[in-house]
Order: structure tokens, then C-alpha cells, then sequence
């Protein structure tokens, strides 16, 4: 018997093993391909699956980084991602606080407003009248102040915030701090693992966002983004013609649109991957903790 449920634990475990390994091999080839075409010649292409780069070289990435296009809108993506997520946590933050007081005025009805609106939303008409009589078109902030509220980390750091130990809270009150001072200073430093969290999810929705410049701003080339480039690269736009418009005489043997916009591919995805490592230790914690109450 014992034998049997042996046998039967290791079948398990292979198959186990085998559908984790398919499951990588599905997730990390498509990267892997986009990084080896990107560095592949053009004219040594021979189709197919590829591991490894065919004829190396860095003409793709010379040419791509030398457009003064993609530079500035690779700016303008790092300027939203790192002020976008900060202004996010700090307006967020302080909401999801003030909800969690039970002793203010009608925070039964707001807290009840907020959740409304994860499930309704106004629409995308409304929603550019809005930000066209608000004066927001054509301008940076079009990033920034409608992300200025998330409720969904409004939601996980309000949970956050109810399970601190309220004797924290009570000492800071009985040493004389006001509201403002109990939140930046007890409360906002005891949530480092769920803010951590949410401005991870702010800065990757940030850099990855390209609907807002293709609604807001396509008639302002100064304000595309990084991902907006990528989409008009990708879509055949007319922007791939301009980039190899600037391509260095002799290397044109070399590269190709595919490898071009397998370059871009690769620049937009990884400067965002370099931001997991600084938020790893408390991404997990923050999020379990600020998404259960108890």
C-alpha cells in the first residue's frame, strides 16, 4: 500500500515538474526570441525558432536610440512613472486613511462612493470632455492627475491601516499629534509593505500606458510616450519609416523593420523590469496583508 502511494506521489510530481517547465518554456520564449531577433543581422535570418542571436550585432539598438523621438519619449515615460506612482500614494494613501476614521461624518456613504465607482464608470466621452475643459489636452498632467486616485489601493491600504495595533495610534494622540502627524508619522511608515505594493502596481501601469497619449495627446509628438512609440512601431506607422530614415549608411544589410521593432520592444520592456528587485521583499507581505482583514 505504502508502495502504491508512493508510486502514485512520484507520478504526481513528475507531471507537476513537466507542467511548470511547459508553463516557463511558454513564458520566457517569447522574450527570449524578441531579445535574439533583436540582436540578429537581417540578411542571416533564417526563420523559425531562434535562442540565439543570428550574426550579432548592435545596429537595431544604435539606430533606435539615436532617434531623437524615442529619447524624449523614453523621458517623458521616466518622468510619469517616478511622478505619477508618487503623487498617486500620497493622495491614495491619505484617502484610504481619512475612510478608515469612523468618527467622520458620513464615511459610511463616502466609503460606499468609492466602491461605486469600481463598477460604473463614466465613460470615455465624458471623461475627455472633462480633461478638455479642465485644460488638460496637450499637457503633461494628463498623466498624472486623473491616476491621482486609485480606489483599488485606496481599498488594500485602508485594510492595511485597520489591522496597526490601535494602541500605536493612541500613544501618538496622547504625546499631543494631530491627524496629519499621525498618519506621516506612525501610520504611513508602519505601511511600507503595502505601499510598496501599490506604487509597484502604479509605476508598471505608468510606464506601460499608451491609451491616455493616443486619446489625449496624439496631436502633440513632445508628449508621446515611450509605449506610444512602440504602439505607432508596431501598428506600421509612419514612425518606423522616420527611425530608419536615420539609419547609418552601410546598415542597411544589417537591419531590418522586424529587428527593429524587436529593438523597441526590448528597450520599453526592460528598464521596468529593473524596478521588481528594490520592491521584491515587500511586494508579497503588502499585498496579502492589505487585500485580507483579520
Amino acid at each position: 500500500m505504502r508502495k502504491s502511494s508512493s508510486a502514485s506521489g512520484l507520478a504526481f510530481d513528475c507531471l507537476n515538474v513537466i507542467i511548470m517547465l511547459a508553463i516557463v518554456v511558454a513564458t520566457v520564449y517569447p522574450f527570449l526570441y524578441i531579445l535574439s531577433y533583436s540582436f540578429s543581422t537581417a540578411s542571416k535570418m533564417t526563420g523559425g525558432l531562434m535562442l540565439f542571436p543570428e550574426g550579432f550585432n548592435l545596429d537595431s539598438y544604435r539606430i533606435a536610440l539615436g532617434n531623437p523621438a524615442i529619447v524624449k519619449s523614453a523621458v517623458v515615460s521616466v518622468e510619469r512613472t517616478i511622478l505619477g506612482p508618487l503623487v498617486m500614494i500620497v493622495v491614495t494613501s491619505m484617502a484610504a486613511y481619512c475612510i478608515t476614521r469612523d468618527e467622520l461624518i458620513g464615511v459610511r456613504y463616502i466609503r460606499r462612493f468609492f466602491v461605486f465607482t469600481m463598477y460604473f464608470s463614466s465613460g470615455l466621452i465624458p471623461s475627455y470632455m472633462l480633461i478638455k475643459n479642465l485644460g488638460m489636452i496637450g499637457s503633461f498632467w494628463v498623466y498624472i492627475i486623473p491616476s491621482a486616485v486609485n480606489v483599488f489601493s485606496m481599498i488594500l491600504i485602508k485594510t492595511y491601516i485597520e489591522s496597526v495595533p490601535k494602541s500605536m495610534e493612541e500613544a501618538a494622540i496622547v504625546d499631543g499629534a494631530n491627524d496629519f502627524k499621525l498618519y506621516w508619522q506612525v501610520v504611513f511608515p508602519v505601511c511600507t509593505p503595502v505601499i510598496a505594493a501599490v506604487v509597484l502596481f502604479s509605476a508598471v501601469e505608468q510606464w506601460n500606458s499608451f491609451v491616455d497619449t493616443q486619446i489625449y495627446n496624439t496631436m502633440y509628438p513632445k508628449l508621446y510616450t515611450l509605449q506610444y512609440v512602440l504602439y505607432q512601431t508596431l501598428s506600421g506607422a509612419s514612425s518606423l519609416s522616420q527611425i530608419k530614415s536615420q539609419a547609418i549608411t552601410g546598415t542597411q544589410s544589417f537591419v531590418s523593420p522586424q529587428t527593429l521593432k524587436m529593438a523597441i520592444t526590448i528597450i520599453t520592456v526592460v528598464p521596468i523590469m529593473f524596478v521588481y528587485p528594490f520592491l521584491q521583499k515587500h511586494f508579497t507581505k503588502g499585498l496579502l496583508i492589505g487585500s485580507v482583514k483579520g
